[in-house]
């Protein structure tokens, strides 16, 4: 039985971060909710696409428009079984949101499945959750994360309740992570072609 997620997002959020995990999530059968302060379900945000062609810092382009699929000031996140907090730009401004900042809180209390990337961890920081966890983020959010009380590793990590990846080039592993966290079997599908 799929499970109920929600996703914070908002403008120029990282595109492949949310649209990836977003879609993956639906393809084993969860059922994904994304919402953004002041946006109701069918407004979109805007993505930012980050990408890495080894200067000091990444790229980034305009993306997508992302519908969000629930209206923000309706959630109630006890209504859900785990939280994605995708990076990009709007970390930076969502973790002023006390709102946003609660919803986070609950989910660590609550100790339920947790999964950020990149930026993501910036709000993860600002509710002060972060607290004896081991975990990754983006390097230049290290200082961040550092000060919130967590311990540093530069790869995918799991610690309790949460799963963390530096940025869109772990979703292989990091989407694996959080499917075990969320007792998700994903089983191996033969593939048959016209030639066989």
């Amino acid at each position: 039985m799929g499970k109920k997620i929600l996703m914070l997002v908002g403008d120029f959020v990282e595109d492949y971060e949310t649209m990836v995990p977003f879609q993956a999530l639906q393809a084993v059968g969860h059922e994904v909710d994304a919402v953004c302060p002041e946006k109701e379900a069918g407004e979109t945000v805007k993505t930012a696409i980050h990408d890495f062609r080894g200067d000091q810092t990444y790229l980034e382009e305009r993306g997508h428009d992302f519908e969000v699929t629930a209206t923000f000031d309706d959630v109630d996140p006890a209504a859900y079984d785990a939280l994605v907090v995708p990076g990009g730009r709007a970390p930076e401004y969502l973790r002023t949101y006390e709102a946003v900042l609660d919803i986070v809180r609950h989910f660590f209390e609550e100790d339920k499945p947790v999964a950020s990337l990149c930026h993501g961890p910036q709000i993860l920081a600002a509710a002060g959750v972060l607290d004896d966890y081991e975990m990754t983020a983006y390097p230049a959010v290290r200082a961040e994360v550092e000060a919130a009380g967590c311990a540093w590793t530069d790869e995918v990590t799991v610690d309790g309740n949460l799963v963390t990846a530096q940025a869109w080039p772990d979703h292989p592993e990091w989407l694996a992570e959080f499917f075990d966290l969320l007792g998700t079997e994903v089983t191996d599908r033969e593939v048959a072609t016209a030639d066989d």
